[in-house]
């Protein structure tokens, strides 16, 4: 079965950066597309940043010129690089791919998910 494993969430200082990281477990084939979303508290989740399989980047104009979406395709692993981080970026952060899978078929695409770490923005 498929697993992604998030990491690098905590409290930084308003201003502060932090990175997260995304990997897929082993019996993945291929993925395409990468992204991050997000859930602030009482809110509800919205997409942040998009990463295609050729590398073309996309970005929430909430977060655009402060968060960077990268990816290493021999490590299965997606990275968000946060800057400039404010109260308003706190929230739970969740990875989610579209990828093929030794166990659902190789021409099969399933979106999958993280489940999730806190980012706190705080003083």
């Amino acid at each position: 079965q498929v697993q992604l494993v998030e990491s690098g969430g905590g409290l930084v200082q308003p201003g502060g950066s932090l990175s997260l990281s995304c990997t897929a477990s082993k019996d993945i084939f291929k993925i395409f597309d990468m992204a991050w979303y997000r859930q602030a508290p009482g809110k509800q989740r919205e997409w942040v940043a998009k990463i295609t399989n050729e590398n073309v980047t996309r970005y929430s104009r909430f977060v655009e010129g402060r968060f960077t979406i990268s990816r290493d395709n021999t490590k299965n692993t997606a990275y968000l690089q946060m800057n400039n981080l404010t109260p308003g970026d706190t929230a739970v952060y969740y990875c989610y791919i579209v990828a093929t899978a030794l166990t659902t078929g190789l021409n099969n695409p399933m979106e999958y998910w993280g489940k999730g770490t806190l980012v706190t923005v705080s003083t």
